[in-house]
């Protein structure tokens, strides 16, 4: 398999936009066949130009200086040439382009912005988010390792660039996973990359943006929530082994307020307090993903599960309203739960604040604002992922249209059975003076019309 590099350098004057007589000398690089012209900024006469020696004529002092230079600039992007191959970097024509106008590894590479950015965000993102993006930097390090490259300059990254990180995510066998990421995960972590190079955009570190003409969409996943018989059947179930009875009682209290799992890792009798409506309880807090204060009224279910461990051991010790347990132990318990209380879902505790905004709240006619409100979110946009319809609201909306059909046919039947005896009527009063006579006929009208006007 052949590794190496053919490297050459050359000087050339553009002829055809020489102005005033005077053409820009060039410095042609080649690299495997592909070149590329670099502008050295220097105007030289067409006349003094000797293209077969690549070089000013004569041995003027002008001359001198100007070669001098020439052999200056063809030293430096030897010796660009020579920092890229060394340090294990992408050796290519734009490569060494860059780092001779100091835009390559001299100045600002992908490393470096990885560093910079998780630097920038270590007092403004909350712990998840941080551990997120950690997450992926360590697949854009192996990128570059699979690359062959320690680094690479961020002015060589391309849509190409973008492409083939996608296409090595996708084929990305985590460690510990029966399978490939999925669509969304590698979306996720293509995402947040781009928000690492848009931080680099931004700080005119790189004059064009790669991700300007990169769409990406997330595939519409149905999450799970609990319905109101596996929401009860979780409730009412008597567990023998405290853990499973603690994280039970850990998921039903984020069911009915829908609060996460690391909010209510933070809460304290600090956050609950009385309200001026007839004495209910709240809780208040901050979000700690986005800073956001949400203000609760509990529920009955869930002031029952403070009361609890209102004296307990456990929240005694940690000062906490509930028991504090790590959110890997957590899901790791309630599949055990889900197990014994036979629910056959693969059950995670996020899916708690899934069944608060779907089966407690939505359904039950909460508005979505005020869910919003109450899951601490920036955007309703991000509330209306977890807004579905149930099964039983179907039905009753089907119920209710039903109801109308109904009332619709019956009028319908009605208005055709009184014109159908309008019909039959008016036939039969025909039969009944089809004999009369032509004075008969009259007598009758007059009679009829002397009633009429009678009752008028």
């Amino acid at each position: 398999m052949r590794t190496s590099k053919t490297f050459s350098i050359q000087f050339w004057m553009d002829r055809k936009k020489a102005k005033q007589g005077e053409g820009i000398i060039y410095a042609r690089i080649n690299v495997d066949q592909r070149r590329l012209s670099i502008s050295l900024k220097r105007k030289l006469e067409m006349t003094q130009w000797d293209s077969k020696t690549q070089k000013h004529q004569g041995t003027s002092k002008k001359a001198k200086e100007f070669n001098r230079y020439l052999d200056l600039s063809k030293s430096k992007l030897f010796m660009c040439y020579q920092e890229l191959r060394d340090n294990g970097e992408e050796l290519t024509s734009k490569a060494i382009k860059n780092l001779f106008l100091n835009e390559g590894p001299s100045g600002h590479t992908l490393k470096k912005l990885l560093d910079y950015h998780s630097k920038k965000i270590e007092n403004t993102h909350a712990i998840g988010s941080i551990r997120n993006f950690k997450v992926t930097e360590g697949y854009i390090i192996r990128f570059l390792k699979k690359k062959k490259l320690l680094d690479i300059s961020l002015s060589s990254l391309n849509f190409e660039f973008l492409c083939d990180f996608e296409s090595f995510l996708n084929a990305y066998y985590p460690k510990g996973h029966p399978k490939a990421m999925s669509h969304n995960t590698v979306t996720k972590h293509v995402q947040r990359f781009r928000k690492i190079v848009t931080l680099a955009y931004n700080l005119e570190w790189i004059k064009d943006d790669p991700f300007r003409r990169w769409k990406s969409t997330f595939d519409k996943v149905d999450r799970e929530f609990l319905s109101d018989s596996e929401l009860l059947k979780l409730t009412s179930h008597n567990f023998e082994t405290d853990r499973l009875d603690r994280v039970r009682d850990l998921f039903i209290f984020s069911s009915y307020t829908g609060i996460s799992y690391v909010d209510i890792k933070n809460l304290t009798k600090k956050n609950v307090w009385i309200g001026d409506d007839e004495g209910n309880k709240w809780i208040s807090t901050f979000r700690q993903k986005t800073n956001n204060k949400i203000k609760i009224p509990l529920l009955f279910r869930a002031e029952q599960i403070l009361k609890k461990y209102e004296s307990h051991p456990v929240t005694e010790i940690s000062g906490t309203l509930l028991p504090s347990i790590t959110n890997e132990k957590a899901n790791l318990y309630l599949k055990e739960i889900a197990a014994e209380v036979g629910i056959e879902k693969n059950l995670t505790f996020h899916m708690a604040r899934h069944t608060f905004a779907t089966t407690v709240a939505l359904s039950n006619g909460m508005p979505i604002e005020t869910v919003s409100k109450i899951l601490g979110h920036t955007k309703i946009t991000t509330t209306q992922i977890y807004a579905r319809v149930m099964d039983h609201k179907i039905k009753s909306d089907m119920d209710a249209v039903q109801k109308r059909l109904n009332e619709k046919a019956r009028k319908f039947e009605e208005e055709s059975e009184l014109k159908h005896l309008r019909e039959k009527i008016v036939e039969a009063e025909k039969t009944k003076y089809s004999n009369l006579t032509k004075e008969q006929l009259i007598a009758k009208l007059n009679e009829v019309l002397d009633e009429k006007s009678e009752k008028n």
